[in-house]
């Protein structure tokens, strides 16, 4: 669940990095829209745009940290307790067949 969360984080950060570039590219006075829900919504302000863009960057960028940070505890903890249960079937073993 964690690994298909950091994906889709990473899809969204790939779609805002590529909508910053074009939206840079374009000159002062050009026709922006956005969509919201299922509009298309002229931009009035396109410097506003590109902050609002890299805000949400930075906050994609977070978010697929605080995931990375997880997946990894996650697979610590898992690494853990498939060690320990070796180490009981191993045990189990010895014990079952002495």
């Amino acid at each position: 669940m964690i690994v298909q969360q950091r994906q889709q984080v990473e899809i969204r950060l790939k779609e805002l990095e590529h909508a910053i570039e074009e939206v840079e590219k374009l000159k002062e006075g050009c026709n922006i829209y956005k969509s919201i829900g299922s509009l298309l919504v002229k931009v009035e302000n396109r410097d506003e745009l590109l902050k609002s863009l890299k805000e949400d960057k930075e906050t994609y960028e977070l978010r697929k940290t605080t995931l990375e940070k997880q997946e990894e505890r996650v697979k610590e903890r898992l690494n853990e307790l498939q060690s320990k249960l070796e180490n009981f079937i191993k045990s189990t073993r010895q014990v079952g067949g002495s």
